[in-house]
């Protein structure tokens, strides 16, 4: 997952969510570009530490220089905006295949549209970026896996039910 945009006094929750939402779906990193936020990387580690899992996140300072990577290593660019082509339409042409899933903050960055494999929306109406992952990337039916949890949940109707490793 590529967070454009990040502004570490007013995205801070927002970026974390984001990030623990693909970590929950399956997704492996999450590149954050914008201001640099020393606070957000230790939450998602910690998080990490706690729950299991090698989901990674990292500051970027090159959007471009992302995109041709992933897309050297052989991945689609798909970019969340409410402008774009339905996401139903484009999970079928993308499942099962290496993915940068493109989410932004403040204004895009024009270019980001040109260079994206495919501009999705999950809805064309105004919405939330963690939304639109959340909603995308469970229509990718990702297996995740915590393996090191220090803790876990039982699924349970009523209450919490941990199983920790902690003493």
């Amino acid at each position: 997952v590529a967070r454009l945009g990040h502004r570490s006094k007013r995205d801070k929750r927002l970026s974390t969510h984001c990030a623990l939402i693909a970590r929950a779906f399956g997704a492996e990193r999450m590149v954050y570009f914008g201001e640099k936020d020393a606070v957000l990387e230790a939450s998602v580690r910690g998080v990490v530490s706690r729950w299991g899992g090698s989901f990674e996140i990292e500051h970027g300072d090159s959007w471009k220089r992302l995109f041709n990577e992933e897309k050297k290593r052989g991945a689609k660019i798909v970019h969340l905006t409410m402008y774009g082509l339905p996401y139903k339409r484009v999970l079928q042409s993308v499942k099962g295949k290496r993915l940068l899933v493109v989410i932004g903050s403040k204004k895009v960055p024009r270019g980001i549209y040109g260079e994206a494999n495919y501009n999705c929306s999950i809805t064309n109406q105004p919405h939330s970026e963690a939304g639109a992952l959340a909603v995308f990337l469970e229509g990718l039916g990702l297996q995740s896996r915590f393996r090191g949890a220090k803790l876990r949940l039982k699924p349970s109707a009523r209450g919490k039910r941990f199983t920790t490793k902690y003493k």
